[in-house]
């Protein structure tokens, strides 16, 4: 056999081989078994429209509290930071004098009753001899006088009690209101209220907590013109490493002024916060409903992609393959976007198994629609408006 013989079995041999492995990786292709994915089907509805922006929060009532009368600080009945409620004892001023004030003015009280009571006396003992002719009316009418003098002075001692009661319930300071009281600024044994009414600490109530935001004028105009009700609903959230806390209130006053230098418009919502779960001065992200009476078709943003030619989401043909639908959107925000184009009531939408997907590929397509279309977005993020 001759070299150019050999040369052209060997060839033949190469070429034989390529085309079987070809024909074997063709043939592998095709039994790949269908990809299993998960998808929800496309519905134009009512959905709930909420609007976000960045807030911070502020305390309900912000209370100093301070000395009303002078004296050495006796007692401290609360620890640093704790939360106290309404009318609890605070602080204690020495009580002595004010004590001895009261009885001072209680004594004089009943020094002018016993007084009192012997004009009385006088006064009728002398009306009937006057009458007679028997004493002269110039004595009767110092009696009157006197009389009327000394319940002119017990009406005074009265008040003089009243106002040393006072001056001693001072010396006992309660808290004006419920809520988390800060350190206390004057230990005990230092001399307050001298000429001043000292600050001795500060109380914030924090249930419920203010959470003031800034929308533009453009945004308050939406939110004027399509919201459902009066106090639209808002919820407040915080995110951090530690997990994110979400906290639920409405919108309940507005400003009347624009600021001149940022074209926006103060708003505040309160939040209910009876766990004390979010400070004063924290950094939060405003959520206000604005209404659910416009139909969308909405899918979840996870499932968009984009490329060179713009956004895209993988659908379901009626072949039962994946199929690339380019698409354009409209409104948006962390839980779900509006589709404008591209997507049709019925469409299969894709939302599983990214990493794999590729147009033409057979798929077997579960429908997740009910536990993760947008329903379901919407209920586990208490996305629905509860009706007041």
């Amino acid at each position: 056999m001759t070299r150019k013989t050999l040369s052209s079995l060997f060839i033949a041999t190469v070429l034989l081989l390529s085309s079987c492995s070809q024909e074997a990786t063709q043939t592998k292709k095709q039994e790949l078994p269908p990809l299993k994915v998960k998808t929800i089907t496309i519905e134009t509805k009512s959905v709930p429209i909420w609007t976000r922006f960045t807030g911070k929060t502020k305390a309900s009532s912000h209370q100093e509290v301070r000395a009303r009368v002078s004296g050495v600080l006796e007692k401290v009945y609360f620890q640093d930071g704790q939360t106290v409620k309404k009318g609890q004892k605070l602080f204690k001023i020495e009580q002595d004098q004010y004590i001895a004030a009261l009885n001072a003015a209680k004594a004089q009280k009943a020094q002018d009753e016993a007084a009192l009571a012997l004009a009385r006396a006088d006064v009728a003992r002398y009306t009937p001899l006057v009458k007679e002719g028997l004493a002269p009316r110039a004595t009767l009418e110092q009696y009157q006088a006197k009389l009327a003098s000394l319940k002119a002075a017990i009406e005074g001692d009265k008040a003089k009690i009243k106002e040393a009661k006072i001056q001693l319930d001072y010396t006992i300071i309660r808290s004006p209101i419920s809520g988390r009281v800060s350190a206390r600024m004057i230990d005990v044994g230092n001399l307050v209220g001298q000429g001043e009414s000292t600050l001795l600490t500060t109380i914030m109530r924090i249930d419920p907590i203010y959470a003031y935001f800034s929308p533009s004028q453009n945004d308050v105009r939406v939110m004027q013109k399509y919201r459902d009700k009066q106090n639209p609903d808002a919820f407040i959230e915080v995110e951090s490493s530690l997990g994110n806390i979400r906290l639920d209130g409405y919108v309940d006053f507005s400003d009347n002024i624009v600021d001149p230098l940022t074209s926006t418009i103060t708003m505040r919502a309160t939040i209910n916060n009876q766990e004390g779960k979010i400070l004063p001065g924290t950094f939060v992200y405003v959520n206000v409903f604005i209404t659910d009476q416009h139909k969308f078709k909405m899918i979840p943003p996870e499932v968009i992609f984009n490329d060179q030619l713009g956004k895209y989401v993988y659908i379901v043909d009626n072949n039962s393959t994946i199929k690339r639908a380019d698409i354009s959107t409209g409104y948006s925000n962390r839980y779900y976007v509006s589709i404008e184009k591209g997507l049709k009531d019925g469409d299969r939408v894709i939302i599983s198994a990214f990493m794999k997907l590729k147009p033409g590929r057979k798929v077997e397509a579960l429908d997740a629609t009910k536990e993760e279309g947008i329903n379901a977005i919407l209920e586990k993020n208490n996305l629905i408006p509860k009706k007041r």
